[in-house]
């Protein structure tokens, strides 16, 4: 895999509990075929042997041996411990992080050279944008979007201004089991496939969430990475997404949506504790994008520990999330600073 401007190496990042299986075989064979680093983030529920060619596991027991001071307070048997990968990558000087899941598998056009600019389509100041309006036609929506929001109407793809734009956050779709909230599998039909000629940047105020399923990171946003642990499951890399497209906006930054580039085949879930979990964005996350509009942040990518702060501090005040969340996002800034000398 080439990277635009590479200094280091792109670093692939995914949690699991589960033993090796098919998707992480994969995985490590492509990773390194393309020359990536892979990093596993093992949990307390993780096989006590884990072997796989190709892939560096981080047990409970390495992570605590790490030189860094976030390991120890984040909760155990929480997704959230994927920021311990992340945080390994930056130390190692990755180029590039890119994440995923144990239950997706790259397409071909995964490991297509990736650019962080862009000359594209884009949107900005439209409110809620239902992103998979542009790449599918079936009645569809990303997990996170208001609900209130599934129905509406977006500009015509072909009318939308283009512009060469930095895309330092690229989400990328993923094809027939893809990102959709629990409504609609309960409800609606899949798989689901999404076009593969699209390409279309968010700019400031236009809102979609994106997820942690296929999702790249350059060094600029690597403090955005951050995954709040004292929140639902479900919303933890929902809520982040939006931080991140807040302070994102802030620096003159673009999300860029692009088309799938990995294939899911979604792991056992139950749908009834999914929609339990997702409540929490049914009817805040709307209130989350007016709360963050409304703060007094400060341009600049050196301003983005203090702005974290004041984003996840204004969550706290909403009782969106736990007590527990500003000490922890205060060790990740610190292991940041001492992993990125910045």
């Amino acid at each position: 895999m080439k990277v635009e401007k590479s200094g280091g190496k792109p670093f692939l990042v995914v949690t699991s509990i589960a033993a090796v299986n098919r998707v992480m075989r994969e995985w490590a064979v492509q990773c390194r075929q393309h020359g990536v680093s892979f990093i596993i983030v093992g949990d307390a529920k993780s096989p006590t042997e884990f072997n796989l060619e190709g892939c560096h596991f981080l047990s409970i027991e390495d992570q605590l041996a790490l030189t860094l001071t976030f390991p120890a307070l984040c909760p155990v048997n929480h997704y959230a411990r994927k920021n311990i990968g992340y945080l390994a990558a930056m130390a190692r000087g990755a180029s590039l992080i890119i994440e995923t899941d144990d239950d997706n598998l790259p397409a071909p056009s995964f490991w297509e050279e990736c650019h962080r600019h862009q000359r594209v389509r884009f949107l900005s100041g439209n409110g809620w944008v239902n992103v998979y309006h542009y790449f599918n036609q079936a009645l569809i929506w990303p997990r996170g979007l208001p609900l209130e929001e599934i129905r509406a109407q977006v500009p015509s793809f072909d009318e939308l201004p283009i512009n060469d734009l930095d895309c330092p956050i690229q989400q990328g779709l993923a094809d027939s089991n893809p990102d959709v909230d629990a409504i609609y599998r309960l409800l609606l039909p899949l798989p689901q496939y999404f076009r593969t000629d699209r390409r279309i940047a968010l700019g400031p105020g236009s809102w979609c969430p994106f997820n942690s399923q296929n999702t790249r990171w350059w060094p600029d946003v690597f403090p955005l990475l951050y995954l709040p642990s004292y929140c639902s499951f479900r919303m933890t890399d929902i809520w982040r997404s939006l931080i991140a497209q807040r302070l994102a906006w802030l620096n003159g930054w673009y999300v860029l949506f692009h088309e799938p580039t990995v294939i899911q085949e979604r792991n056992e879930h139950l749908l009834i504790r999914d929609f339990e979990e997702e409540i929490p964005g049914y009817l805040h996350n709307r209130d989350i994008s007016r709360l963050l509009d409304k703060l007094p942040l400060e341009t600049g990518a050196d301003r983005l520990p203090e702005n974290l702060l004041l984003c996840y501090q204004a969550l706290n005040d909403a009782e969106l999330v736990g007590e527990g969340e500003i000490p922890l996002l205060k060790r990740w800034l610190e292991d940041c600073r001492a992993v990125c000398g910045s």
